[in-house]
């Protein structure tokens, strides 16, 4: 059969149906109640009922991965980036306590390699398993002339929903809560610019052994995905302060901008947060992206995780209980600090001893 003009011109629609015949199986595995068809439909349905809400509010997130994929191009490791697109956005779902429901992707490409394109979808199927919503759709592009070959780009939307009666906005946030602070498991998807400008200045390769990770290579190590935090944050929430509200009064995810920028957009005006830098270790990667880079505690700071991936807000009498909850669930939690009363002329977020301990 001779080759359409279409594909003449570059988009190979069955490359295109080849891929979905690929990755059905996988969204299938991510099915939950509440879904009313599977993929391949001009549109999703999903049914709140079905989840058992009563007075539900929809909460939205979208996101990319930025520029890890070049990482992830460069390396041919294209099976976690896929995670990393779920994680970005159903970790910003559940700061407002929302249960993440579905989630679509967006996949462009100049021309559709089949085979890597089924391994990215494969790990957005395994970062939906992971935060326990389903990929009902997306949308595959081949767009020949828009990208380098090889080249491709990823956007992820996702939904979820919350009871009005436990929606969690920040209003609760009083002086003297306590700031829990989850571990995170690397740089997950934020300030790669400047990892890869790091990199490229050091003259490692990313096939290079590293030295902060034993038995990975560079790109290896820091091509770890995002840690996915719904299913903790989840059974946490169910811990109530004395009056029957949710113990958790605000949380914050953290990626671009870092611990001062994230974890200020979740207070009032009235509250400023405190955090204490010794209250949890620097990990490796950050040290080497230091000493590499030549960076100060304020670049890290304001680029970085530095190790706590995600903030949560508690009342001081629910604190340990919260932390018995996230350990429970396995993840390493910290104390780091405590809310203040706003004064003028100081930052909202105050990171102590920051210098003293990442220098």
């Amino acid at each position: 059969m001779k080759d359409s003009a279409y594909k003449k011109a570059g988009v190979d629609i069955e490359a295109g149906d080849a891929l979905v015949t690929k990755i059905s199986p996988l969204a299938a595995r991510t099915s939950r109640a509440g879904v009313m068809a599977g993929l391949g439909g001009f549109g999703a349905l999903f049914d709140l009922k079905k989840e058992g809400f009563a007075d539900p509010l929809l909460v939205s997130s979208t996101d990319g991965v930025g520029t890890k994929l070049k990482i992830a191009i460069e390396t041919g490791l294209h099976d976690t980036v896929g995670i990393d697109l779920v994680a970005m956005s159903v970790n910003d779902l559940i700061v407002n306590g929302a249960k993440p429901l579905f989630f679509l992707d967006y996949f462009a490409t100049g021309h559709l390699d089949v085979g890597v394109a089924a391994r990215v979808i494969a790990g957005i199927a395994e970062g939906c398993r992971q935060a326990e919503c389903a990929l009902v759709g997306g949308e595959t592009a081949e767009m020949p002339g828009m990208y380098q070959e090889g080249d491709y780009d990823l956007a992820g939307f996702a939904v979820g929903a919350v009871e009005r009666a436990r929606l969690i906005d920040g209003r609760r946030v009083k002086p003297g809560d306590i700031i829990l602070g989850l571990a995170s498991n690397g740089v997950h998807s934020n300030g790669y610019s400047l990892v890869r400008h790091v990199v490229d200045n050091s003259g490692l390769a990313y096939s290079a052994a590293c030295t902060f990770a034993a038995g990975q290579t560079l790109g290896q190590a820091l091509m770890t995905p995002t840690r996915i935090y719904v299913v903790p944050v989840q059974k946490a929430m169910a811990v109530l302060d004395d009056d029957g509200g949710s113990a958790i009064h605000a949380m914050a995810h953290i990626t671009g901008s870092g611990l001062p920028g994230n974890a200020a957009r979740t207070i009032p005006d009235n509250c400023a947060l405190e955090i204490d830098c010794r209250s949890w270790a620097l990990p490796p990667v950050f040290r080497w992206l230091r000493d590499q880079g030549g960076l100060s505690p304020s670049d890290l700071a304001e680029t970085f995780n530095c190790g706590i991936g995600y903030i949560v807000i508690v009342s001081p009498e629910k604190a340990g209980v919260v932390m018995r909850e996230f350990t429970n669930a396995g993840e390493n939690v910290f104390n780091i600090g405590v809310v203040a009363a706003a004064s003028e002329g100081r930052p909202p977020v105050r990171l102590l001893h920051c210098e003293q301990v990442w220098s």
